[in-house]
């Protein structure tokens, strides 16, 4: 069975655009409501604005272009200028874009605007956390489906922005035979006539179990909740038959409790792969602030 390489692609990091500009509508139909009445009360038609987006803190920047998106969706006209590579670390006071147009399109576009760059920003700069945490090894961050209603796509794409990689973004992109589909078959299942194209993973709780899903031969191991002794033991045991046979690697995923103070412990079993849920469902926005000038 060829190396799994699906996890390790360095394709530049992208999001779909008809889903991104679906879920801005929703975003801004839901803060906007029938229409900003404070900004129609207070500010004369044709006032025309300057603004900056500023960084009140040190992170990794994503979602600048999602940022823009929102502006020009609720306002063409606005001129959006970009002041930072999606990617870069950003410092404390840091511009990140420059915007100018109309006054009253800048106010009913801003807090639907932060609310996504800050949050995008928040789940790239805490896998960059995670891969600066881990260093010199060499496992790959990897994220889950424990992702937040309606941003999965985006939330996935901040984790590669901040150099991490994707686990499956839906159901049907491979078979992953975990612990409740193994007790529902008491443990008999077998991986014969599987439909051409699928990679298999499977889920194991220990070293037995390990054993018993090598010969199988999948795509990938996932070590779940298995101590860091019974991790090294399965790495060096992969490592023999890797030893025996350059073309049949299966890939070992430590995942289950992993968070900073202990990830790098994991990392040094030798494990390939850490797959970690708080990159997803557990993130705290950067701060970023619109000034006008």
């Amino acid at each position: 069975m060829a190396y799994a390489k699906f996890f390790l692609s360095k394709t530049k990091p992208s999001f779909n655009l008809a889903q991104a500009k679906s879920l801005i509508i929703r975003e801004l139909q839901d803060d906007i409501g029938k229409q900003d009445i404070t900004t129609v009360l207070t500010i004369p038609q044709g006032q025309s604005a300057k603004a900056k987006l500023v960084a009140k803190e040190d992170f990794v920047l994503c979602g600048i272009g999602i940022a823009q998106m929102v502006f020009k969706s609720v306002d063409a006209k606005l001129k959006f200028v970009p002041l930072a590579k999606e990617g870069s670390r950003i410092r404390k006071m840091q511009a990140l874009a420059a915007i100018s147009g109309s006054a009253a399109s800048i106010l009913s576009a801003e807090r639907v605007a932060l609310n996504l760059l800050s949050f995008l920003s928040g789940v790239a700069t805490k896998t960059d956390s995670f891969l600066r945490r881990i260093k010199p090894f060499k496992a790959k961050i990897i994220d889950t489906r424990k992702t937040i209603p309606g941003l999965r796509q985006l939330e996935k794409y901040a984790v590669r922005i901040g150099g991490g990689y994707n686990h499956r973004m839906r159901l049907d992109e491979m078979i992953l035979i975990k612990d409740n589909h193994q007790r529902i078959m008491d443990g008999h299942f077998n991986l014969l006539n599987l439909p051409k194209g699928y990679k298999v993973e499977i889920e194991v709780q220990n070293l037995k179990e390990f054993i018993r899903a090598l010969s199988f031969k999948p795509e990938v191991i996932m070590l779940d909740n298995m101590s860091i002794k019974d991790m090294t033991k399965a790495v060096a045991i992969r490592n023999r038959l890797k030893n025996n046979c350059r073309t049949c690697i299966t890939l070992l995923e430590a995942s289950g409790g992993v968070n900073l103070s202990n990830v790098k412990k994991y990392a040094a079993t030798g494990v390939d792969l850490i797959s970690i849920g708080e990159l997803t469902d557990s993130v705290t926005s950067v701060d970023i602030s619109l000034d006008v000038l």
